[in-house]
């Protein structure tokens, strides 16, 4: 009787099962899946029902840097990394031998395939929209066997140093370009302004004479010797000089 009992209790222990919160079970009976239990506490029937447990939790996928050749024929090393969860652990059991391989092998082949149909400028410049292509394909494979990809992101781009030397005097012309557009921009405002400014000045002669004077003004401020004649005053000395020979001959 006491032997009995033993069993009865070896039997009862390893029948019990405690499956996390972020873990199920998938149950087989005889090698058949009756469905999926948990969490918590479960009782399975001793030699005949067997349980494979199923994370539910989100998988972080390192997709391994491999060589492709882009639309441009530019060959590239590129990194990705994929996000991924189960929804149905019974699929994900007995429709694939294993799941994360399966993901890991077609998450290569689709990034491969998508970024060979872009060139590579495209693929520096619209990176998301690439990422959620990626993203959408994959998921397409993966859903009969109850995994959703929720995000795949391309952390690394790898350029070769010709292409890289290349691409850094591009991007030096072209700041050269902004730079040279910017100066004839502002040599343009300021000669319409000047145009503006003269404008005014003959309108009103007297503005000519101000401005000179103000001129006058600023340079003697830096005490120096330098003694100006403006053109406008040569005029009114000559006639000065003029006036005084009349009145020396009338005397």
């Amino acid at each position: 009787m006491a032997y009995i009992i033993i069993v009865a209790v070896v039997l009862v222990l390893l029948s019990l099962r405690v499956v996390k919160e972020y873990d199920r079970g998938v149950i087989f009976f005889l090698g058949k899946c009756t469905g999926v239990r948990g969490p918590g506490l479960i009782l399975l029937i001793p030699l005949l029902e067997m349980m494979t447990k199923v994370t539910l939790r989100t998988v972080t996928m390192a997709i391994p840097s491999q060589k492709i050749i882009t639309k441009d024929n530019v060959s590239i090393d590129i990194a990705a990394v994929a996000y991924y969860h189960i929804v149905d652990p019974q699929k994900s059991v007995v429709a694939v031998e294993d799941v994360y391989n399966a993901v890991n092998q077609i998450s290569q082949t689709t990034v491969r395939n998508v970024i060979g149909q872009f060139q590579l400028d495209q693929l520096l410049s619209q990176t998301i929209d690439i990422n959620q292509q990626i993203k959408n394909v994959i998921d397409s494979h993966t859903e009969p066997w109850g995994v959703q990809v929720t995000a795949v992101e391309i952390k690394d781009i790898t350029l070769p140093d010709n292409m890289q030397r290349a691409m850094a005097k591009e991007a030096e012309a072209e700041r050269e370009r902004r730079a040279k557009i910017v100066a004839a921009e502002g040599e343009f405002q300021a000669a319409v302004k000047l145009g503006e400014a003269a404008d005014i000045i003959s309108a009103h002669p007297v503005a000519l004479q101000l401005r000179t004077l103000q001129t006058m003004a600023e340079i003697s401020a830096e005490k120096n010797s330098t003694i100006i004649f403006p053109a406008q005053f040569m005029p009114t000395v000559s006639e000065a000089i003029k006036m005084i020979s009349s009145d020396n001959k009338k005397s």
